[in-house]
């Protein structure tokens, strides 16, 4: 199922959202790191969290210094760098994942990590693999012309993340730019489980529909079917991370852990439905 002549899966991407649209729900968009609990384990932990019913997945590059990401990701980010996780290993993660389910799948990464790998070397490898472009935290709009021109040429998107501090006039810079998706972060601070998600988000949604067409999606501190119920309410996406990883952290072996995350995205599932 894999892309043809390393053109990435923009389109593929933009057509799952659009189905989830099209059913009068919410995607479900799960976040795993690469490499944790190992490589292997890591591609098996995105095959079952897509058989048990998300739309999207997000790979995580694990970056030694993951400044938006709390204790759950830095721990499972610390596990798969002490494993001695690279990039190639990231690549190799979006390939299986994406030829064995057919889902789009994208990369979470910071800057540093493709500015030293090298924007087109990293593009054309993303791209031939299958993935369906890039998320990138703290790359400024204003900074991130070239890394949009390379991902333009390979068919991968650009998706850029917008907060509740984002005024008005910097959602419309931000928007203009990316493809995809838009990613609200829920809220102020780093990735984690949280007890609501809140009033703040669904502001941020309805400034940021204001100045695009494009899906938006909203992550940090969506754990439970409940959470997603209340997200899928005004998004076009629901983005959990630390709950897949907590999961994983805590099983007593693999497969308990693989059973325990496709369990979730069944439950997850079920909440983007909207009932």
């Amino acid at each position: 199922m894999s892309s043809t002549h390393g053109r990435g899966n923009i389109e593929l991407l933009s057509a799952t959202l659009a189905k989830a649209k099209s059913e009068d729900r919410a995607a479900l968009v799960a976040y795993l790191p690469a490499g944790f609990p190992t490589v292997d384990g890591g591609v098996e932990a995105v095959k079952a969290v897509i058989a048990g019913g998300a739309d999207v997945v997000e790979i995580g590059l694990p970056h030694s210094d993951p400044v938006l990401d709390g204790p759950v990701i830095q721990t499972a980010d610390d596990i798969a760098l002490r494993g001695g996780v690279k990039i190639a290993d990231v690549i190799r993660t979006v390939r299986e994942a994406h030829e064995a389910t057919g889902a789009p799948v994208l990369v979470m990464t910071y800057w540093n990590p493709i500015d030293r790998y090298g924007v087109e070397r990293f593009t054309a490898e993303l791209a031939a693999a299958g993935g369906a472009g890039c998320i990138l935290p703290d790359l400024p709009v204003q900074e991130s012309a070239l890394w949009r021109e390379h991902a333009g040429k390979h068919g991968l998107a650009t998706v850029f993340v917008v907060a509740p501090s984002s005024r008005d006039e910097r959602l419309a810079t931000i928007t203009a730019a990316g493809s995809g998706f838009v990613y609200a972060a829920s809220l102020m601070g780093v990735t984690g489980t949280r007890a609501s998600v809140g009033a703040e988000a669904k502001e941020l949604v309805g400034r940021t529909r204001k100045t695009t067409d494009l899906p938006v999606c909203v992550g940090l501190g969506v754990s439970n079917p409940e959470q997603a119920r209340e997200v899928a309410g005004f998004a076009d996406g629901v983005i959990v991370g630390s709950a897949f990883v907590k999961l994983l952290l805590d099983a007593p072996d693999l497969p308990a852990g693989l059973a325990a995350v496709r369990s979730l995205a069944g439950e997850l599932a079920e909440g983007v439905r909207r009932s």
